[in-house]
């Protein structure tokens, strides 16, 4: 158990929920485009097979299936004709068709996913750009959450809550449905694709799910660390760093909002990027972007660049110095901005792969000094938070400040997620 008294566990807890699904398309082993033009292809197979119902009996299928689905999603035969306009190559041997036909050939290339079915972990937090009606001493903020779905697919989602003066924290309602953004545009770089996406107005921000795009994110968005960034002219941006799994290899990306409802995801170049677990300090130091890092799988480092989106270099102000970190460290998200320095949540990896989160104490003017750091673990898993997909695993992409405490959301076992707060003056006074 930790030893300091200091830190506060919460009472909400954010569990994976294998009813919230959304609909994808389904693509069958070989779809026109994986093929011969002139070859008919399972997906033709099942073309030919629906569009040789009668038109009584195609209506009767799509009437039943919005009969099982239509309360499941929003907008579902919408879905089912954009989904058939990606199927035109299907349709080509066809002179004519129906909408029943079209719209019922979509919802046989379709089918649902329970993103988040097996954990929802590793949050970082923001405070929420819309703090209307927030009491004083109050701020909303906005969680993001990892959610792992079938094959191991992890996506984004996010939930909102308001932490009281007190440190108290709720949670807002989550939405019954959910939703996957609109591609307003995809372009391809030398260095990958840029993607903006883009929620409509109605979508509950809990509703809303940022899903692999490209394929250097096909098996992940992983461990988005979100932070807000003050451009020094009175604006802010929200910025995560995240790790993008192919399913073969990794590299860092970077999300960009203003109002968490249109996104541009952008992939970062240069050797730091090839690594995960990178942390953009929440604004330029002396005019230069700063980052922690870690390339080499065990130490973190301080790096600067005039581009947000290049990142080379570096130079090593953290190594794994304590039994509970000796297999190496990492940043758990963006550094904090305090009086007295930039305050950097860690993890540590000890025996047994036990993961536990600390902290450090870097210099405000200059932060490849260490002032401090923990001797022992801030958090490390109880007795109650040892079982899960990965044992022994407590991790955080992110805390915020709200006046005298931090809020740190973290998960447990990779599987689900809990809070805790922490006083700043009593955790400041712990670090050696």
């Amino acid at each position: 158990m930790s030893q300091f008294t200091f830190l506060n566990r919460q009472a909400p807890y954010l569990r994976p929920d294998p009813a919230r699904v959304i609909v994808r398309p389904f693509r069958p082993a070989t779809e026109p485009r994986d093929l011969n033009p002139t070859e008919k292809t399972r997906a033709n197979h099942i073309v030919d097979r629906v569009m040789a119902l009668s038109a009584e009996a195609a209506a009767v299928q799509l009437a039943e299936v919005l009969d099982n689905f239509d309360g499941r999603h929003r907008n579902l035969l919408s879905k089912f004709e954009a989904r058939a306009d990606e199927m035109e190559d299907a349709f080509a041997t066809h002179e004519s068709f129906s909408i029943v036909q079209r719209r019922l050939i979509g919802a046989y290339f379709m089918h649902e996913y329970s993103f988040e079915a097996a954990a929802l972990f590793n949050p970082s937090i923001v405070a929420h750009p819309d703090q209307t009606g927030v009491a004083a001493g109050e701020c909303r903020f906005i969680i993001s959450l990892r959610a792992v779905g079938e094959g191991h697919v992890s996506s984004l989602t996010f939930r909102s809550g308001i932490v009281a003066a007190d440190g108290t924290i709720t949670i807002d309602p989550t939405g019954r449905l959910a939703s996957l953004p609109r591609i307003v545009r995809q372009i391809s770089g030398v260095h990958g694709d840029d993607v903006e996406l883009a929620f409509r107005p109605e979508d509950d921000l809990s509703e809303r799910v940022i899903f692999p795009v490209t394929m250097a994110q096909s098996n992940g968005i992983e461990d988005a660390r979100f932070l807000a960034f003050d451009e020094g002219d009175g604006t802010t941006v929200y910025y995560a760093t995240y790790t993008a799994y192919s399913g073969s290899g990794i590299r860092s990306e970077l999300i960009e909002t203003r109002d968490f409802r249109t996104f541009l995801l952008t992939p970062l170049s240069g050797a730091a990027a090839r690594n995960k677990g990178m942390g953009l300090f929440p604004r330029r130091l002396d005019g230069k972007y700063a980052m922690i890092a870690r390339q080499d799988n065990e130490n973190l480092y301080l790096i600067y660049s005039d581009d947000l989106h290049f990142w080379n270099g570096g130079q090593a102000i953290l190594k794994p110095m304590f039994p509970w970190e000796f297999v190496q460290i990492g940043n758990c998200g963006a550094p904090i901005e305090l009086e007295e320095g930039w305050l950097l949540l860690t993890h540590g990896v000890g025996p047994v792969r036990k993961y536990s989160i600390g902290a450090v104490l870097l210099d405000k003017h200059d932060p490849s000094k260490v002032l401090a750091r923990s001797r022992e673990p801030l958090v490390r898993p109880e007795p109650s938070e040892r079982e899960g997909y990965v044992p022994n695993v407590v991790y955080t992409c992110g805390a915020m400040r709200h006046g005298s405490l931090i809020v740190l959301p973290y998960a447990v076992s990779d599987t689900f997620s809990n809070f805790a707060t922490i006083r700043i003056d009593a955790l400041l006074g712990s670090l050696a």
